[in-house]
């Protein structure tokens, strides 16, 4: 884009913009465009930054309170999330919001197991211990597929509880699983290889049957028995899933990127139509996930690789019932690893790149602000050609930071609003180690 578009662009982005500065009514030009949106998407540029988890929880809470949502649904694993719900809801267990997170204990634990969320979750239990009589609680579940062995022990407990009978088939099948030790992606590649016998079979049948004794297991006690026949059956069907997604992720990335992102994509409708069933309601729920998994994939590079997410199958299912709120940011610093399964550093974030839509939000000259592309169709068409865009997940490699972190896509189209916070800060984990120390950016880059 020229010089003189992106004076044009700076100008209506200007006029357009609501600035965000810690009133009390920041977002009440958000809540009021997600009207009646049944599902709000909001996102974040990284998995590590205090600022987009401290907004979306601030937004989620205003949703909660003045629109009646009920549910959040985050990108986290389906039993960990699950225990926060008890938590939430107030069931026995654990004590405090740090012990109720406890289940999350794999790479990466920062990305749940941090103060942000913790605030979060202890202002949902006691905003759901203080409900008045027949007002409706809000829960907190996972919509991610890595917990294989997590699911499958889940599974057992549920079954060991109800019918020990139907819980000695089901470790037969899921005994298929015993010989890795554990570790789905060694399962995976033998699998993916053909080196020994796969576990698909089992996995499909172990869900069927959970699924035909539907009726049976649900109704025993009233809502508490659905509810937890539906945890049942959401571990089985990740159970499923998780074969299946470790078994392919030697054969592509598109192929096992599409997997999960269907795979969250129905545990959001599966959890929709559960809720709406039991509750008796129409259910309306927050969904937390990256950027790139409810940023609208059809608008951007990836997408035109051949990838699906979150957002895109949202809008296709449920059209003008979702609404999706991404965040972008210039610099500041970032909670992240440097490699998979790495510790958790305080890294600082590369000012952005010339060419790229932070860059563009960053010249606005604005510290926080919000815009919203629907109510402001001259700043969504000024910004429709693609442009770069920036994504940090749990790693961040500055030394590499246009291949690994920079793609194309049209920010209007992916998204409904755009939260810009120009400088942002890291997440603070619960475990805190050596390693999480001030790390230097090394060499900017100097091209697109």
């Amino acid at each position: 884009m020229t010089s003189s578009n992106n004076r044009a662009a700076l100008d209506m982005i200007r006029r357009s913009a609501h600035v965000l500065d810690g009133r009390s009514g920041d977002f009440a030009a958000l809540v009021d465009a997600i009207g009646d949106a049944r599902l709000v998407l909001i996102g974040e540029a990284s998995h590590g930054t205090h600022e987009f988890y401290r907004t979306r929880a601030h937004i989620t809470r205003q949703l909660i309170e003045e629109k009646g949502f009920s549910a959040v649904i985050v990108e986290a694993d389906w039993p960990d999330a699950y225990r926060v719900n008890r938590y939430v809801r107030g069931c026995p267990g654990d004590s405090d919001a740090d012990t109720a997170l406890g289940g999350f204990k794999r790479f990466p634990q920062w990305m749940w197991r941090n103060t942000d969320v913790v605030d979060f979750v202890d202002w949902l239990r006691r905003r759901n211990r203080g409900l008045a009589g027949g007002q409706r609680e809000c829960g907190f579940y996972g919509m991610d597929l890595y917990s294989l062995y997590g699911s499958i022990a889940a599974v057992l407990e549920y079954l060991d509880r109800v019918e020990p009978e139907a819980a000695r088939r089901a470790r037969f099948r899921y005994g298929c699983f015993e010989q890795f030790e554990e570790d789905p992606q060694a399962y995976g590649y033998a699998a993916g290889f053909n080196i020994g016998k796969t576990c698909h079979e089992e996995v499909v049948a172990q869900l069927a049957e959970l699924q035909r004794r539907a009726t049976d297991l649900s109704e025993r006690d009233g809502l508490v028995a659905e509810d937890e026949y539906f945890f049942a059956e959401q571990n089985a069907r990740l159970v499923k899933n998780a074969e299946e997604y470790y078994r392919q992720m030697f054969a592509g990335r598109a192929d096992t990127w599409n997997l999960r992102d269907t795979h969250m994509a129905d545990t959001i409708d599966a959890m929709m139509r559960h809720l709406d069933r039991t509750r008796g309601e129409r259910t309306r729920a927050v969904v937390w996930a990256h950027n790139s998994h409810l940023g609208d994939a059809r608008h951007t590079q990836p997408g035109d690789g051949g990838e699906i997410n979150v957002g895109q199958l949202c809008r296709e299912r449920w059209g003008s019932d979702a609404f999706n709120v991404g965040f972008t940011t210039h610099t500041g610093t970032v909670a992240a690893a440097s490699d998979w399964g790495g510790p958790v550093q305080n890294k600082t974030v590369k000012p952005s790149m010339p060419d790229s839509y932070e860059r563009l939000l960053h010249d606005v000259g604005i510290e926080q602000f919000l815009l919203l592309f629907g109510r402001n169709p001259d700043v969504a068409n000024a910004l429709a050609p693609q442009r770069l865009e920036r994504a940090i997940g749990v790693i961040y490699r500055p030394e590499t930071e246009r291949m690994s972190h920079y793609f194309n896509a049209s920010l209007p189209k992916q998204f409904d609003a755009v939260i810009h916070i120009d400088t942002t800060t890291a997440v603070r984990p619960l475990e805190q180690s050596a390693p999480f120390a001030h790390t230097e950016a090394e060499a900017y880059p100097t091209g697109a």
